[in-house]
């Protein structure tokens, strides 16, 4: 139902292949990365362009990820239209179809470093961009997967931002974009009701589906999931 191509070459280059393979949308990975330790929000860039499944879809992605993380979001209610100053937009404004350059985490904060380098949770970063495709995407197609900083032809050996304690922010976000890949290859059908998973780990351990009106209230205290019919 997916596929995924890995796009590479300098930014505008992997866009017009994008828009000559016919993708039905473009992810690209970075993080982000700050003179402050402390800077600690989700963003996602769209182009100055963008169009609104591309706002819809970059704000559905940098909300899930605050509340997987218990962080805020930035930009406007997590997007930044257009990059910062610019930056940014030109890695997205010349696709024919919806785009998006995440920058989920700080590789400059200690906290959210460590978190880029757990397996676990690069596993939660690339569940959580399956999820957006298939929920923004229903019909299948090929998804466009871009590494931010690696692979162009101009600068060859570009990485992007240290990540602190070790590593570098394009090698950690081709690892979850890997990830990412796996996962949405396996998808061999829609999503076609609303649906409830309890996942423990990187393991989902129970999956149902419910009534799309229904509300679902969470009582921690008690541990009781309840789901009020409408």
């Amino acid at each position: 139902m997916y596929n995924v191509e890995f796009y590479k070459g300098d930014y505008l280059e992997r866009q017009r292949k994008a828009n000559d393979d016919k993708c039905v949308c473009y992810v690209e990975h970075h993080f982000n990365s700050s003179a402050s330790p402390s800077a600690n929000y989700v963003v996602v860039i769209t182009g100055s362009n963008a169009s609104q499944t591309s706002k819809n879809w970059g704000r559905w992605y940098a909300q899930a990820v605050a509340r997987e993380f218990d962080l805020p979001v930035g930009g406007n209610a997590g997007i930044q239209v257009g990059g910062y100053n610019g930056r940014g937009d030109f890695n997205l404004r010349h696709t024919y179809m919806p785009a998006i350059l995440l920058e989920p985490l700080f590789a400059s904060n200690p906290q959210h470093a460590e978190w880029i380098r757990s397996d676990e949770r690069q596993n939660r970063l690339a569940r959580i961009l399956c999820e957006s495709i298939q929920r923004f995407f229903q019909k299948g197609g090929l998804v466009a997967f871009s590494v931010g900083h690696k692979y162009k032809t101009s600068r060859p050996n570009d990485r992007g931002a240290k990540v602190y304690g070790g590593g570098m922010e394009a090698d950690y976000a081709e690892e979850i974009l890997n990830k990412a890949q796996e996962m949405i290859e396996g998808i061999d059908k829609p999503q076609e009701h609303r649906k409830i998973n309890v996942i423990q780990g990187d393991e989902v351990l129970w999956t149902q589906n419910v009534d799309p009106d229904s509300d679902i209230t969470w009582d921690p205290v008690r541990g009781v999931l309840r789901i009020d019919q409408a």
